[in-house]
């Protein structure tokens, strides 16, 4: 009876991981539109210091978004809220990056890739009611030990800023990364497939 039933279930397994790897990207303002897009790769403001992405427009795989919109109503109630850095990143950004900074701690290797290249990953901070940045550690894609998690000598405000940034997240089940106050991956990023489209292509 084991053996009849182990190709059924086998068989099940792996339609069940093909489905989530091609859960869709979608548009994260479409789905909320008070969280604040701001994307650096978008812009010349990066440690490229050049243009990578071809559009400002921000995406993540669904759920991914949908647990990002649930910590956007948590932060609502302090009278806080999110402005997104990155989402989704094509892998051919990737490589770019990697050039430059050929260092795991801060760049995924395109060759695995990264959680951000399967639209699982996302880097944010706090904003006021107003839209203005909250005082944190540091500005997005700093590589120094101040952007690591346990980094204390910093003012208070700051320290206390970046812990209701992280319990906000943690609490709709974000995974933190230690070296980057900022970058935090969806628990279950490992089912997503790695994308090549490029922003722009995103339908």
């Amino acid at each position: 009876m084991k053996r009849k039933l182990f190709p059924f279930v086998l068989l099940l397994f792996f339609l069940v991981s093909f489905c989530a790897k091609e859960e869709p990207l979608v548009l994260v303002s479409d789905l909320d539109s008070t969280i604040v897009i701001d994307l650096p790769y978008a812009s010349q403001n990066n440690f490229v210091g050049k243009v990578l992405y071809d559009t400002s427009l921000c995406y993540l795989r669904k759920s991914v978004a949908e647990r990002l919109i649930r910590v956007q109503k948590r932060l609502q109630k302090q009278g806080l809220g999110l402005k997104i850095w990155d989402g989704y990143r094509p892998r051919p950004v990737q490589w770019t990056m990697w050039q430059l900074v050929p260092d795991p701690r801060y760049v995924a290797d395109p060759k695995k890739g990264s959680r951000h290249n399967r639209g699982a990953a996302v880097d944010v901070t706090l904003v006021d009611s107003a839209g203005y940045e909250l005082p944190m550690p540091t500005y997005f894609d700093d590589f120094s030990e101040k952007a690591h998690r346990d980094y204390q000598n910093l003012p208070e405000n700051m320290i206390q800023n970046r812990g209701t940034l992280s319990a906000a997240m943690q609490a709709e089940g974000f995974i933190p990364l230690s070296s980057e106050w900022w970058h935090f991956d969806a628990p279950n990023w490992q089912t997503y497939s790695l994308l090549d489209i490029l922003l722009k292509e995103v339908k």
